[in-house]
């Protein structure tokens, strides 16, 4: 697997809806003062920071050496590492761990919860949001048809994004010991801004797919995914990213 390599500024600056729109979610996460919660895959730390504010005592963790960098650079007072979500352990266990937006690029899924579950303490909450059954259909479809027809079939290989529903994802969750508490699976089309477009979204979060590939034809690559997707991803001339996501709480038992 190609690791992604994120572009900490691209992100912060063109996509921070993602960590935006993450907010809701720690309404179901409920944090209170005194809870020892983990945020798993923080990027940027800016919603371990929000559960900071509740008063409980956070600390994130994230794959990403760039991403951590510029989380300590902005929250000094937090606490955040380099771990891998598929193989982390803390001696200490915590109360709950929270994850966005993370859930969905890490195809070893059965890992992360069993990471999940042996650092969480008895009665402990998991609640994450990711993306769901049919997640970016339209763009992943429009990649993979591009790169075929331009000879590049191998590197469709690389499109090993995680959308599961809410059946797969909560039976996995019980295999491993936690009883499932709530789950929605929901569309969220989400516009861009002015000035933001595919190509951007496929630089930030599909780089990975075109490894191996020259620059100029990866640009030519891009620029072709884009024409393709004016007539599904495009109204009233703004690009939208055909979003669905899972929300899905549970208790370890």
């Amino acid at each position: 697997m190609v690791k992604n390599n994120w572009n900490t500024e691209l992100y912060d600056k063109k996509f921070s809806y993602v960590f935006k729109l993450g907010e809701d979610v720690l309404s179901l996460l409920n944090s209170k003062p005194g809870e020892t919660i983990l945020d798993l895959g923080c990027g940027t730390g800016h919603l371990t920071n929000l559960i900071s504010e509740s008063g409980a005592s956070v600390q994130g963790i994230d794959s990403s050496p760039k991403m951590i960098e510029q989380a300590k650079l902005k929250y000094p007072a937090i606490k955040f590492e380099v771990m891998d979500a598929t193989n982390f352990a803390f001696e200490t266990k915590f109360d709950a761990v929270f994850s966005n937006a993370v859930l969905h690029w890490i195809p070893e899924k059965e890992k992360v919860i069993d990471c999940v579950y042996n650092c969480l303490k008895q009665g402990g909450r998991f609640v994450a949001e990711f993306g769901g059954k049919d997640n970016v259909k339209c763009i992943a479809t429009s990649i993979r048809k591009i790169l075929r027809i331009n000879g590049y079939s191998k590197n469709t290989e690389y499109i090993d994004w995680y959308f599961p529903s809410i059946g797969e994802y909560s039976s996995i969750l019980e295999k491993y010991g936690f009883r499932v508490t709530s789950a929605l699976h929901f569309n969220r089309d989400t516009f861009m801004d002015k000035g933001v477009d595919v190509i951007n979204w496929l630089e930030m979060f599909a780089k990975k797919i075109f490894d191996g590939i020259s620059a100029d034809k990866t640009n030519e690559l891009i620029r072709l995914i884009k024409d393709d997707l004016s007539s599904t991803n495009k109204k009233d001339n703004k690009w939208f990213i055909d979003y669905k996501r899972l929300r899905i709480a549970s208790v370890k038992e």
